[in-house]
């Protein structure tokens, strides 16, 4: 497709260009040709990497080309047989750190797919809701405030449209969008209020546009093409490993100087020592542990959206397991999100409707208990009318069952239209809208205006108490009269009553005009109102949340409800969920305007309940609870949550009613809005801590013991007791895939009866240094127990070192059972609850044996087949850790 100015193309010349009908849009096989043509409407990324690229990277290690130069050196003196071994050893390391690191991209890359935007394109005449990726030049899409702009676009319908286009042109003030042409071949990008771009986001109003561009040849690809990609993003906690490398990489390079020189002074074969000392400088740096790390949070984010828990952003994996207060917003999050109306209150009488859901069928009945026809009624007509008109929701039929497209309050307004037999298609048809005044939440309201006989009616919903500071008028006894402040506070009492049942209030007022006014501005249009009547709309808790919020506070978590609904809504819904507990505070959004920063600070810690709040107050609660060193998970749907998702600890959107503006903010994205899916998440991020934690502990307390045992025999004059081929080979198959099964032990029962974990907390806080200390020596000391018994039952040297290479394999395979807990013993967890580790155990102990039941490996790696009575004494060593652990954890529980 040629270069155009498309903002100066009228529309039917634009439709024309673009072969789409702007009504129906493009059909499939039209959007199937277009997207192999253009491509995927994405940004170039940099190609992944190939497996050669990663072994390439992996040789480099210094590490690695330590052991290469030592293997020449060998291989120089005339030592083939040890050169060669080596160079397996070397690539074989390198093999299974490719496979790590490849396995963690393609994780990375999986989560990221699911990730990726989506937007709404009119196909075939139906709105389809599609990946922003097959987006095609033509597709005509809907738009609407918080919507991200998925490709560059021309408006052809806008309705107070405006767009934040700072990302593109550094003005911070949205931009007020209109479809009309642009005259002028050279019009700035930021002067073309007709078009949309891509990377934008809708702030207010809706639209319907043309996409003129897609992928590389939007502005923001054309941006692209002048920027490499931002470099991955690393965690705290691969930050704190990297550190541990740093120093790790130190304490390799003094143990080879001292074990070298020590290894002289005594005496040692020059050659031997230099091998010796370079394979324990290896074996003392977990050079796996970074890729286990990233596996490891990589599958465990996939296992959390698994559980409708998408993780944007790998850091929010280890603050999940330090969050102290979730802050939650209460409409489908703490509740079912099927909005239902339940009664109308209209000229001074109360209506109950029933029937539950989304399903057309219900009755209705006056407070006599009698059934009456709602369209035979002229006052329960108007409110249900009303209500249909000024919704944008649509019913929709799904085999048996109901769903609502749209807003699922005003879905429920829907839905008690059709209960009355009046339908959207119907409705709208005869009564078509002409011009509205889009919800924001400042105001609180919207407006349509509608041709209704020979006339314009314009009908208002919003907040009771905010629309009825509108009205002027009301009917009552019969009559329409003035709207006192009688009458007002009558009706504000009806609301209440509504409100104190776990009811949600909405209020509808209407006005007659001769036209549509020229200004559409709410100071005029929504003033000197009739108010017509109230719909109690309920929204009952999830059945599930309430055990969620129990678990929370048996966590030490605290559960905030945060509301745009009435104090006594909130209360009721927060009582019954055991959010609200005695002594504890309700705070409104009236109150909230009227403290400072520093009250509200003093009061945060005894708030759980925030009512009719707007999302810009969630900032400030945000901020006061960090005041107290609070982690800080908070949820959010709209435009105006995001500075709030950006400033809590942990910003959870919301996958089905979340605009694309919160999930770009957000650290999390949950894919069914269920608060308990928070919970599920704190749990899942505890767990993958504890288990990196517990790899940790495992790699490092084997690293350990190898340097005991080596180093201790120096000193003693007896020669090493493993020779560097077994060093190397004891490292591979001992570190890997152990350390890996580690990562993926299951949640332990009562993970969530614990605190939170302190933010701040290092590696190897709660005694894990310690752990670590005596547990390496532990191993080594038993290797060096093996060693020294051979060596004074008059053993050749090579079965001393074949009784402790077995001794120091096994009883590190065998700690790495140890290390499942801190604390509970294993018997209490179950030998196999984690699969993983006993695949694990196998496949090393059938690595570490082979090297001495084949012949021909024997000869390569100085091992001989031992004696029965030294199997039994190698064997016998080997679960002394087990033993000896346990006894520890039994006493710590004492």
């Amino acid at each position: 497709m040629r270069e155009k100015n498309w903002y100066s193309l009228k529309v039917n010349e634009l439709c024309r260009d673009l072969a789409v009908n702007p009504e129906s849009g493009l059909d499939a096989s039209a959007a199937d040709h277009r997207l192999k043509i253009y491509g995927p409407n994405a940004l170039q990324e940099r190609p992944p990497r190939s497996l050669f690229s990663i072994f390439l990277e992996q040789m480099k290690e210094i590490l690695v080309l330590i052991l290469l130069v030592a293997a020449v050196i060998s291989g120089i003196l005339g030592e083939w047989e040890d050169a060669v071994v080596i160079l397996i050893i070397v690539v074989l390391n390198a093999a299974i750190g490719v496979f790590q690191e490849n396995k963690a991209e393609h994780a990375l890359k999986a989560l990221k797919d699911m990730t990726k935007p989506s937007a709404k394109v009119v196909r075939g005449g139906k709105v389809l809701k599609i990946s922003a990726e097959n987006v095609v030049p033509g597709d005509v899409i809907l738009l609407d405030a918080g919507d991200s702009v998925p490709a560059d676009a021309r408006l052809i319908e806008a309705a107070s449209l405006r767009s934040n286009e700072s990302a593109l042109t550094g003005e911070s003030v949205p931009v007020e969008k209109e479809p009309g042409e642009i005259n002028g071949d050279s019009s700035a990008v930021g002067d073309r209020k007709n078009m949309l771009f891509m990377g934008t986001t809708i702030t207010a109003g809706r639209g319907r546009a043309i996409v003129v561009e897609t992928g590389m040849r939007t502005q923001l690809g054309q941006i692209a093409r002048l920027l490499d990609e931002a470099a991955p993003e690393s965690t705290p906690l691969q930050r704190r490993l990297g550190k541990l490398g740093s120093i790790l990489g130190v304490a390799a390079v003094i143990i080879v100087v001292l074990v070298f020189l020590i290894g002289l002074w005594r005496g040692e074969d020059l050659l031997e020592m230099f091998m010796v000392a370079i394979s324990l400088a290896v074996a003392v740096v977990p050079e796996g542990l970074p890729a286990v790390v990233t596996i490891v949070l990589a599958l465990g984010v996939t296992r959390m959206s698994r559980r409708n828990a998408i993780i944007r952003k790998l850091p929010a994996v280890e603050t999940l397991g330090t969050a102290t207060v979730i802050c939650s917003d209460k409409t489908g999050t703490l509740t079912k999100n099927e909005m239902t109306a339940t009664r109308i209150f209209a000229a001074d009488r109360l209506f109950e409707i029933t029937g539950s859901g989304y399903s057309p069928e219900g009755k209705f009945i006056d407070r006599d208990g009698r059934e009456i026809l709602p369209l035979n009624d002229e006052t329960l007509q108007l409110i249900l009318l009303g209500g249909l008109l000024n919704s944008d929701a649509q019913l929709e039929k799904t085999g048996k069952a109901y769903r609502v497209i749209g807003d699922p309050t005003e879905g429920a307004l829907v839905v008690a239209a059709a209960k009355a037999g009046l339908s959207r298609e119907s409705a709208v048809g005869k009564y078509p809208r002409l011009a509205e005044i889009p919800f924001d939440s400042e105001r609180k309201m919207m407006t349509t205006f509608h041709r209704m006989s020979g006339h314009v009616q314009s009908f208002t919903k919003g907040a009771p108490d905010v629309l009825l500071q509108r009205c002027g008028s009301v009917q009552s006894g019969g009559e329409t009269k003035a709207l006192s402040e009688e009458v007002q506070d009558a009706l504000l009492v009806v609301n209440s009553q509504l409100a104190s049942q776990g009811q949600r209030v909405l209020a509808l007022a209407t006005r007659q005009w001769p036209e549509v006014p020229a200004k559409l501005a709410p100071e005029t249009a929504e003033r000197d109102l009739y108010f017509v009547g109230f719909f109690a709309i309920q929204d009952p808790p999830r059945p599930e949340v309430k055990e969620a919020v129990s678990l929370c506070h048996r966590a030490g978590i605290r559960t905030v409800m945060i509301t745009g609904d009435h104090r006594e809504t909130a209360a009721a819904i927060a009582g019954e969920l055991g959010i609200l507990q005695p002594g504890d505070n309700i705070l409104t959004g009236g109150q909230l305007e009227q403290i400072g920063e520093d009250e509200l600070k003093e009061v945060v810690n005894s708030v759980t309940v925030y009512a009719r709040v707007s999302p810009e107050h969630k900032l400030r609660i945000v901020e006061a609870l960090k005041h107290h060193d609070h982690v800080v998970a908070m949820t959010g749907d709209g435009v105006n949550d995001a500075p709030a998702l950006k400033r809590a600890d942990i910003g959870a959107a919301m996958g089905i009613s979340g605009t694309e503006v919160a999930k770009e903010a957000s650290d999390m994205v949950l894919q069914d809005d269920n608060f308990t899916t928070i919970v599920k998440a704190v749990e899942e991020g505890r767990t993958i801590y504890n288990n990196i934690r517990s790899s940790i502990q495992y790699l490092l307390s084997c690293n350990t013991g190898e340097i005991v045992a080596i180093f201790s025999a120096l000193l003693l004059g007896l020669g090493s007791p493993l020779n560097p081929i077994q060093i190397l080979w004891l490292n591979l198959v001992t570190d890997g895939p152990p350390a890996l099964a580690l990562g993926l032990e299951p949640p332990q029962k009562g993970i969530m009866e614990l605190p939170p974990r302190k933010p701040k907390e290092g590696l190897f806080a709660g005694g894990v240094g310690g752990r670590i200390l005596w547990q390496g020596m532990m191993i080594g000391l038993l290797s060096l127990g093996a060693y020294g018994l051979a060596l004074s039952w008059g053993r050749t040297m090579e079965e001393a070192r074949t009784m402790t290479y077995i001794t120091m394999a096994m009883s590190q395979i065998v700690h790495s059972f140890n290390v499942r807990s801190m604390d509970k013993s294993l018997f209490t967890i179950g030998i196999a609850t984690n699969r993983s580790l006993i695949i694990a155990f196998i496949a090393s102990a059938a690595a570490l044996f082979i090297v001495v039941f084949v012949p021909f490996l024997r000869g390569v790696f100085e091992t001989v087949m031992l004696r029965p009575g030294d199997w039994a004494v190698v064997l016998g060593l080997s679960i002394v850790p087990l033993l000896l652990v346990e006894i520890s954890k039994q006493v710590r529980q004492k």
